[in-house]
């Protein structure tokens, strides 16, 4: 292992302390049953909600298992205990609601008149040509 400097160690906790100063974190979450969303207050004094439907681990959950959200580290991430599901407060505020793989199936089942219209040209057509070995 590389041994670390007296500047490098100070660096990094100056990046640290930046981060702290800069980064939005989690103060507090909640899950309100009226409107259906968790909802995420943050160090800088903003809001964000999501409706749980959309995140990776919580799209089946209970309004009572919802209820039982808890802040992990510093602020950075969510986790439910009894779904197992843990989301990242910057990932949430990116619009990542899972991983690359479930916002891609996620993706795939939006539905719009233009997709329609396409599937419905391509069943015209015979439907999708079959691979050739």
């Amino acid at each position: 292992m590389a041994d670390l400097t007296d500047a490098e160690i100070e660096a990094a906790l100056e990046r640290g302390r930046l981060a702290q100063q800069t980064e939005p974190r989690a103060t507090s979450a909640r899950y309100d049953r009226k409107s259906g969303r968790i909802i995420v207050e943050l160090t800088n004094g903003c809001t964000f909600a999501f409706p749980p439907r959309m995140a990776q681990g919580l799209e089946t959950a209970s309004d009572d298992e919802l209820t039982t959200v808890e802040i992990l580290g510093a602020g950075y991430g969510l986790h439910w205990e009894a779904l197992d599901a843990d989301l990242s407060v910057p990932g949430l505020l990116a619009g990542l609601f899972g991983t690359k793989a479930y916002m891609a199936r996620r993706a795939g089942q939006v539905t719009s008149p233009a997709k329609a219209a396409a599937a419905r040209a391509n069943g015209a057509k015979g439907g999708r040509p079959r691979k050739q070995a």
